[in-house]
């Protein structure tokens, strides 16, 4: 069989196109992947830590009242059933000297900052508009925009993810909830939403 040379032609043409994917396979698709990535596993981290640390302290607070058969205060907002330590008496009294307000203090401490890295991943997953564990061109303007941070497409991604993390590192250490419930309203004026996946990921990270 002879084959027309606008088919040779047309088989170049489409082997020359698989090779370019092959060497550069969804470039931008990965970029914008990597930086969803990058900045959700730094915040989940961050909920790891703070979960353990609101734990030991809530954990203590408890054993403090059950010491002075005191029946403890209702925690609002943030709790659920923590494992018992093996030496609750040595523990609570060596990590904190103070007694019951040393650990009533860090309790409030622990509980707002877990508020604050818990609140930053949701919000980081309400700009990932649809579910798709990748920030979009758009999404990933409006995510910067709502962070107050100046954004160019042509940045690279190690950049862009320095500057979403810095600024979590940033706001969560001075617990600047305002600032980022603003950002939050930001981005509910443009559309976006916590959606039902949304709920089922912020669920398994505070299990």
């Amino acid at each position: 069989m002879i084959q027309r040379p606008e088919a040779r032609l047309l088989g170049a043409g489409v082997f020359l196109t698989l090779l370019i994917l092959g060497f550069f396979p969804g470039d931008s698709l990965g970029r914008e992947s990597t930086i969803f990535q990058q900045f959700t596993q730094h915040i989940s981290r961050q909920i790891h830590k703070d979960k353990q640390a609101f734990s030991k302290a809530n954990g203590c607070v408890s054993w403090f009242y059950k010491a002075k058969k005191t029946p403890p205060p209702a925690v609002q907002g943030i709790s659920w059933n923590t494992a018992p330590s093996s030496q609750p008496e040595v523990d609570c009294l060596r990590n904190y000297p103070g007694g019951m307000d040393d650990a009533r203090d860090d309790f409030a401490k622990t509980q707002t900052l877990l508020s604050v890295s818990l609140t930053f991943y949701e919000f980081a997953l309400v700009a990932d508009r649809n579910d798709d564990a990748i920030y979009s061109p758009a999404e990933l303007q409006d995510l910067f925009r709502s962070l107050t941070l100046s954004y160019s497409d042509g940045d690279p991604t190690t950049k862009q993810v320095t500057a979403l993390t810095e600024r979590f590192d940033s706001w969560y250490r001075s617990r600047n909830m305002d600032a980022l419930m603003q950002g939050m309203s930001d981005l509910y004026e443009r559309g976006y939403r916590v959606t039902p996946s949304d709920r089922v990921e912020l669920d398994r990270v505070m299990g």
